[in-house]
């Protein structure tokens, strides 16, 4: 529950963010008579979105013994990768993404208008709905459809009541703070999900496991209890992992908090006498 309140809570804003920068931009041109024209594009990507969430999950359980293990595997890496780039995205665009967007709504007003507009809307809600889709089908994956959906459902609302305080009011969040921090707790959950696909395809034959169990502490902690299976959703948690399952989800782990954590600085020529 708590992963797929994160993810949607994470997506929900970003999106509520864009949209409130495409109205605040309308206001300011006096042009709020193409309101209608931003909500129109919310509501069918938004639509389209949820098809595409319950397709991936009615194509999922058409799948058994092996076939399921390597669609499992596919949605869990996959899923990873995209949230990968999510994070690297708005670690290299998150200062500047405002500017762009109301140079693009600008644009839109004073030009095309309702096309562009509509357009803008969509794509925004859209790439976030269909990144939301595929994180919860590999949510899905390791916790219940229950905590799954309520996760979710509480995220949105959150996003949306967190982009409507930003937009109505004095309070100020600070966005650089929610995206580093979500960031941070997003790498880990991603990880997670590359171990899990990396077992999955143990389980298929596809990836040798080199070592079947390095180790096996579900005596202590198992991996079906409540406590494991949250551990599961959150972290990637396994009792008994592979030695392939360690070393991927390692190599992603560090890698990925070394790009973020880390600034590079370059050195400062030396000029020649």
């Amino acid at each position: 529950m708590l992963a797929s309140f994160l993810l949607s809570l994470r997506e929900g804003l970003e999106a509520a963010l864009i949209i409130g920068i495409v109205l605040g931009v309308l206001v300011k041109l006096k042009r709020t008579d193409l309101n209608a024209v931003v909500w129109r594009g919310v509501g069918v990507a938004a639509l389209l979105s949820l098809f595409a969430a319950i397709a991936l999950n009615l194509l999922g359980m058409e799948f058994e013994g092996k076939g399921e293990e390597i669609f499992e595997g596919i949605a869990m890496l996959l899923a990873a990768g995209v949230l990968t780039w999510m994070i690297v995205w708005m670690k290299n665009h998150g200062r500047t993404l405002k500017r762009e967007i109301e140079e693009q709504t600008n644009q839109a007003a004073l030009g095309k208008g309702q096309k562009a507009l509509f357009a803008l809307a969509f794509l925004a809600v859209f790439r976030e709905g269909i990144e939301l889709a595929l994180f919860l089908l590999a949510a899905r994956l390791t916790s219940s459809p229950l905590q799954t959906i309520s996760g979710t459902l509480l995220g949105l609302i959150g996003a949306a009541v967190l982009g409507w305080i930003l937009f109505t009011s004095t309070m100020k969040l600070s966005l650089r703070k929610f995206f580093s921090t979500t960031n941070l707790l997003l790498i880990i959950f991603a990880a997670g999900l590359v171990g899990l696909g990396v077992h999955e395809f143990n389980e298929a034959g596809i990836i040798p496991s080199v070592i079947e169990n390095v180790w096996n502490i579900n005596s202590i902690l198992s991996d079906k209890s409540e406590i494991g299976l949250l551990l599961k959703a959150l972290i990637g948690y396994n009792g008994n992992p592979s030695l392939t399952e360690i070393v991927a989800y390692t190599i992603y782990l560090a890698g990925m908090t070394m790009l973020v954590l880390l600034k590079r600085q370059m050195p400062l020529p030396v000029k020649a006498d």
